[in-house]
């Protein structure tokens, strides 16, 4: 549903882009997401929780739908958007009245799937799947196959889940990071981003003219010649 509503999103960004008479609306730039942010728990992920002094409270848990991990001495502990070291913390103060002074240790077993959806003039659009971080703009879009020749590089847009879900419309610079002119274009998206490459104009004149007139009156785009043979009087 989430994903439907981005695209729709998106569409309709698109639609004003292309016509607006002044040029592009002013769109809040895809930020730049720095390397060095500590992961952050995932729903889905496998979480494997540690006991140095009690080993047979060792178990592996799987963070819920709800952001939530269950163990055998917490009944629930939000985990979804914190890191491990949170999630051990909560743990710690959750075994306290069980446990004196328990060592708890909380590290990622297995990452979930990262989802994120390239749409528009790509050769093979549809949903990406990555291991534990969200692919950057260039890796999504080659994994889409690339930009068809209709495709706007200059126009490639992000569709990213915002305050209370909804959807947020984020301009690029996808030509900068695919010339290698500004590295730093190349930005790192987020869980279930849609990164949409829109037609060039050019493109969608052509459209335009396909629906609206080829389809009714054909036009030549060329020259033809009608070359009628002659044929020589008999003696």
């Amino acid at each position: 549903m989430w994903h439907n509503l981005c695209v729709h999103t998106a569409k309709l960004a698109i639609c004003l882009i292309l016509a607006s008479c002044s040029g592009s609306p002013a769109l809040q730039p895809a930020p730049q997401t720095a390397v060095s942010e500590p992961y952050r728990v995932q729903v889905g992920d496998q979480l494997a929780v540690r006991l140095f002094l009690t080993p047979e409270l060792n178990e592996e848990v799987t963070v819920r739908p709800d952001g939530r991990i269950s163990t055998q001495l917490a009944a629930s502990i939000e985990a979804a958007g914190r890191t491990p070291e949170d999630v051990a913390r909560s743990l710690r103060a959750a075994y306290e009245p069980e446990l004196k002074d328990p060592q708890i240790v909380v590290e990622v077993k297995s990452y979930a799937p990262v989802l994120v959806d390239v749409a528009g003039e790509v050769n093979a659009p549809g949903e990406l799947s990555s291991a534990g971080q969200a692919p950057t703009l260039l890796a999504a879009i080659a994994r889409a196959g690339g930009v068809r020749l209709s495709g706007d590089l200059y126009r490639v847009l992000i569709v990213r889940r915002g305050a209370g879900n909804r959807p947020v419309v984020l301009s690029t610079r996808y030509q900068d990071a695919l010339s290698g002119h500004d590295p730093a274009a190349n930005v790192t998206l987020a869980p279930f981003d849609v990164v949409v490459v829109p037609k060039t104009g050019v493109a969608e004149a052509y459209v335009w003219v396909n629906q609206h007139i080829q389809q009714f009156v054909p036009v030549s785009w060329g020259f033809s010649y009608n070359v009628t043979p002659v044929v020589a009087p008999k003696p």
